[in-house]
Formats: structure tokens, C-alpha cells, sequence
């Protein structure tokens, strides 16, 4: 029987870019204070590349390699305090090629799921570092159906859509966010909120990166949990902190059930508004 009720955890941080050692132990010091919360959550989230930020450019000493580092440290803090944990992503290298990854493992330590960022983000150069994902990023937790998607990816409203077609109850959002776009993060995760009908829990970074050429990129944090009508639940501000919401998760089909969406889509005439675009 799948759960009725969760309690979250979402882990704005600062990511030191180019630093893996003190990004893992502050992810340490992080996941220990989130379990020592009263109530201790069910789930804790993580921001997107936490392990490296985007030091883009020495992406291939200091990328995890095949992601040991990173699901060897999920593996047993999530058993250790028997707690689920969206481990945001991080970036891992796999036969010299960089991918941007996330891990999700369940309270038994198990890998629940992971998902390979399927969209890259041209203003940051991902494009030229980086290897796209080729799947989708759904699994399971306590009998809730899941689904992950990394940063850019919220931008792709079909991505969204597909999954909560297959049945995807809450969709979690890791992020690197920056300034000036505040505006966009907020509306698109409501947008995926109220138009799938599905909680939807984002974890921005939050704090500022200076990159190789010297410029300066700021994180404005924001983190948010969204419930099935696009209400907010929890929000951060842009200052670090965890941020905790309680969910019921039988909001979701209740809010399916009485503006009933999916049964009143046009699929056909949607599939035909494609191609006439495409000829």
C-alpha cells in the first residue's frame, strides 16, 4: 500500500565550485541535521551538481568517476537513518564521458532510480561538457510513483507531461538556478504543479560560483514544495537553510479526480498540430 502521508526535507546549500571533498562533507553535516529534525523526515532532496558546481572546465579530474564516491555516501546515509533521499545530481564521468546524474535511494539503502539530465543548458555550456540522458527518470518510493528532472529540463513542458501520463504522483526538481530568472523558476514549477496536478518539490542552490573566465554567477536559492492545485506548502528564501513540508499524497488523486484533465485531453489533434508544424 503506498504511503498516505510524507514529511520532506529540502537541502538549500551552497556548492564550492571545483571542490568535491567540502561539497561532500557539508552533504554529511546536511543529511545529519535534516534527520534530527522533529518529525524526522521521510524524504530528503538535494541541489543539482552538488558534488563539483559547474567547474565546467576541470569537469574531467574532478568528476565522480562511474559515481562511486556519490552512491557509496547515499547508500549508507540512507540506511543509517533509514530515510529516502533524492540525491539532486552530481556529476560522474563513465568511460572519459561527464554526465550530469542523479542517484535516489530508498530508507533499505537500495538505488531506487536514477536519471541522467536530458537537457542541457547551452548558456552554461553544457552542451560542450557534458553527454544528454537518453531515459526518463521514474522510480518508486513507499509505493508513490516518482519522477526526477534537472534544472533546464523544467523548461520542457513535455517532459512534464509524459511523465504524469504514466502516473507520476510527485516530480522533484534539483536545481542550479542562478539570477536574474527568478521569475521563470517560480512560474514554471507552478505551471508543472497545476497542469500535471502533481506535487512538484524543487531544491535550488543557493550563494554564487566565479567561473574560469571570472565571472560571477548567483544562486538565488527559492526552493519550493508546490501541492497538486499549485498552492505552495513550503518555500525558502534565498539564504541556506532546509526547508520541511508535510505532503498528502491522496491530494493527488483528488485533484485529478475533479477537473479531470487527463480524460479530456485531444491527443490526436495535439499529435497533428505537431506535424503540420514539422512540414
Amino acid at each position: 500500500m503506498a504511503a498516505q502521508q510524507w514529511h520532506i526535507s529540502v537541502i538549500q546549500m551552497d556548492v564550492k565550485i571545483g571542490e568535491p571533498d567540502r561539497n561532500y562533507d557539508e552533504v554529511i553535516q546536511k543529511i545529519e541535521q535534516a534527520v534530527s529534525s522533529d518529525p524526522k523526515p521521510d524524504v530528503i532532496v538535494l541541489p543539482e551538481m552538488w558534488n563539483t558546481g559547474y567547474a565546467l572546465e576541470r569537469i574531467h579530474e574532478i568528476a565522480d568517476e562511474n559515481g562511486e564516491r556519490t552512491r557509496k555516501l547515499l547508500q549508507e546515509l540512507s540506511a543509517m537513518h533509514q530515510v529516502h533521499i533524492v540525491g539532486g545530481s552530481v556529476a560522474i564521468k563513465e568511460n572519459d564521458r561527464i554526465k550530469n546524474v542523479a542517484y535516489i535511494y530508498n530508507k533499505e539503502g537500495q538505488l531506487a532510480g536514477e536519471y541522467a539530465k536530458i537537457h542541457l543548458f547551452r548558456l552554461m555550456d553544457e552542451h560542450v561538457y557534458l553527454d544528454a540522458g537518453q531515459q526518463l527518470g521514474r522510480f518508486e518510493l513507499d509505493g508513490v510513483q516518482c519522477a526526477v528532472i534537472i534544472c533546464y529540463d523544467l523548461r520542457f513542458p513535455e517532459l512534464s507531461r509524459s511523465l504524469a501520463l504514466q502516473g507520476i504522483e510527485v516530480l522533484f526538481v534539483p536545481a542550479q538556478w542562478p539570477h536574474p530568472r527568478l521569475h521563470h523558476w517560480q512560474t514554471l514549477l507552478t505551471a508543472r504543479a497545476i497542469e500535471n496536478q502533481m506535487y512538484v518539490i524543487a531544491c535550488n542552490r543557493m550563494g554564487s560560483s566565479i567561473g574560469a573566465d571570472g565571472n560571477v554567477t548567483s544562486f538565488f536559492g527559492h526552493s519550493t514544495v508546490l501541492d497538486p492545485w499549485g498552492e505552495t506548502v513550503a518555500a525558502a528564501g534565498e539564504e541556506d537553510m532546509i526547508i520541511t513540508a508535510a505532503l498528502s499524497l491522496s491530494l493527488v488523486q483528488e485533484v485529478r479526480g475533479r477537473i479531470p484533465v487527463f480524460q479530456d485531453r485531444k491527443e490526436s489533434l495535439y499529435q497533428l498540430s505537431a506535424n503540420v508544424q514539422q512540414g
